[in-house]
């Protein structure tokens, strides 16, 4: 029996240790290989023009051409599978939230020389977010939804958009430049700085050869241990608890965006890395009736506000008399995540109960699946985005096949569900 073609990576940094990083991490994974790096957008598309990846990791700060102006012509022209990898810091976070706009699926922090622990957590974040990246439906921005079709790439003999590996008929349309493989600068586009370098620490090499290196995948016992129910039975406050990962940026814009003033107070768990949540919060407070912000430990939920995790950190519902309320905890991964929105899910089953609403979005995995059950067990109303407006339509399922969703609904009906059920 054959086995499953592994996933192709496409590197893409200026950075050579940081490709190096990137490769020896990638490459420690059963699942993805990668099979070429670039240093900047010109060599990538040379590279493209003689094999098409199913995952393009790209970094955004780069000499002669920035990746947002290649992930742009990119987009436009042929879609495919982009992993924004950044230091998002300052200026950082807002081009990979940009990228993001542009139709980048995931966005990950460039791996760092910490501790051994670090790395490992850094190595699952980044693997995940290529698998995750591997199983998206990309389109070009602007295009419409369609429903999906069986995934190509993975496990297949054809390329990631049906084309066969080495031919040229799927590579970006050629227009102008001195290589005739992509377009030349758009005048007037910035070059931003280079960014930094990172060495793989050879004790976290040698410990990805041992067994046992990859901890165990916690559930959300390791935060808040099950237990009995803390909810009032009837309060005068609904609460909305919500979880989403890969392509959960836009799927979340869509709903916070629909909402009027008043709505339920929200808390949010998406899938991200830390110092980029405070400028998503910001992007989406810019855009919503709701106030929308970073969520700080002990902040009240309230009406017409949504909080959202910060990123490495798990958020828990907590209740004191009828008041509700974050608490932010550092804690270890769940589900492979922090924060986990199984996490963010028991804490408002105990103590919401029947006046929760949770909804589940697109994303990779299997994270909340059994932290919607528990919502529904408590008599929460609970909602899943249906597959054919999902980006991924993993964690949707996982909660569907767990038995905790009520409702299966499109991502354009999902706010209007959530108010009528918060009145």
């Amino acid at each position: 029996m054959t086995a499953p073609r592994k996933i192709r990576v496409l590197v893409v940094d200026d950075s050579a240790s940081v490709r190096e990083a990137l490769k020896d991490i990638l490459n420690a994974d059963p699942e993805i290989e990668v099979t070429a790096t670039a240093g900047d957008p010109w060599a990538a598309a040379e590279r493209l023009r003689h094999e098409v990846p199913d995952v393009i990791t790209l970094d955004v700060e780069m000499p002669r051409m920035d990746g947002i102006t290649f992930l742009e012509k990119l987009m436009r022209q042929h879609p495919l599978p982009v992993v924004i990898c950044s230091s998002l810091t300052g200026d950082g976070s807002r081009t990979a939230l940009a990228a993001l706009e542009l139709g980048a699926v995931e966005v990950i922090e460039k791996p760092r020389n910490t501790s051994p622990r670090e790395w490992r957590e850094s190595s699952i974040h980044i693997c995940d977010a290529v698998r995750a990246a591997a199983r998206a439906r990309v389109r070009a921005p602007g295009a419409p939804r369609t429903r999906p079709a069986t995934r190509r790439g993975v496990g297949a003999s054809a390329g990631p958009l049906g084309a066969t590996t080495g031919t040229t008929s799927a590579m970006p349309r050629v227009t102008t430049g001195t290589t005739g493989a992509i377009p030349r600068v758009v005048a007037g586009r910035a070059v931003l700085p280079r960014s930094g370098s990172v060495t793989t620490p050879p004790d976290a090499r040698r410990a990805r050869r041992q067994s046992g290196d990859i901890d165990p995948k916690l559930t959300a016992d390791a935060i808040l241990p099950l237990g009995g129910r803390d909810a009032m039975i009837q309060t005068t406050e609904k609460v909305i608890a919500i979880g989403a990962s890969t392509g959960g940026t836009e799927a979340l814009l869509a709903v916070l965006r629909a909402l009027p003033v008043d709505a339920p107070g929200i808390v949010v768990v998406q899938h991200m890395p830390e110092r980029f949540t405070a400028q998503f919060a910001a992007r989406l407070d810019s855009l919503c009736a709701i106030t929308v912000r970073e969520a700080v430990s002990g902040e009240s939920v309230l009406r017409g506000q949504a909080l959202i995790a910060p990123g490495n950190h798990h958020v828990l519902l907590k209740r004191s008399g009828a008041r509700y309320y974050v608490e932010i905890s550092q804690g270890p991964l769940v589900n492979r995540h922090r924060p986990s929105v199984d996490v963010l899910f028991r804490s408002t089953a105990r103590y919401a109960g029947s006046n929760a609403i949770g909804v589940i979005l697109t994303g990779m995995g299997d994270d909340g699946a059994r932290g919607m059950l528990e919502m529904k067990q408590a008599g929460a109303h609970t909602v899943a985005q249906d597959e054919a407006s999902c980006v991924v339509f993993g964690m949707p399922a996982e909660a569907i096949k767990h038995g905790g969703v009520a409702r299966v609904l499109p991502l354009e009906h999902i706010a209007a569900d959530m108010v009528a059920h918060g009145r």
